[in-house]
């Protein structure tokens, strides 16, 4: 049993997996945002409130996306058909698993129980960038 309800729409992809095993169902309007490997949006935990924030200009008639993996670790790897110019075929099963490049970029969005979750995981990443 769980405490889901998908008569009103909630279904098990619509929950996140948190630090400490906590599991969360995603509220509106995140719960609906699309992947994209080019998003324009990010998610962030501030004092145990998720908030949707823009990362660059989103122009008028531009869909709300933003990137899965931010967050992630042992998900499963899902095909990608977000059709950006920057997308990568697939979203892979952990932020880890990206091109270190790409974690660099990444690393001002993690939430901090993410970063504090994946500390030597991610001194390793940083260590990889500063040789």
């Amino acid at each position: 049993d769980h405490p889901l309800q998908p008569e009103l729409g909630e279904f098990d992809y619509h929950c996140d997996y948190l630090a400490d095993g906590l599991v969360i169902l995603m509220q509106s309007p995140e719960r609906h945002i699309n992947h994209s490997c080019d998003p324009n949006t990010y998610v962030k935990t501030i004092d145990g409130i998720r908030h949707v924030i823009a990362w660059r200009d989103i122009y008028n008639g531009e869909e709300i996306t933003y990137d899965y993996i931010i967050n992630c670790h042992d998900g499963a790897v899902w095909e990608c058909n977000c059709s950006s110019s920057k997308c990568r075929g697939t979203i892979p099963s952990s932020f880890f698993d990206l091109p270190v490049s790409l974690q660099q970029v990444y690393h001002p969005f993690l939430d901090e129980w993410f970063v504090r979750e994946h500390q030597e995981r991610i001194a390793t990443m940083l260590s990889k960038l500063e040789s």
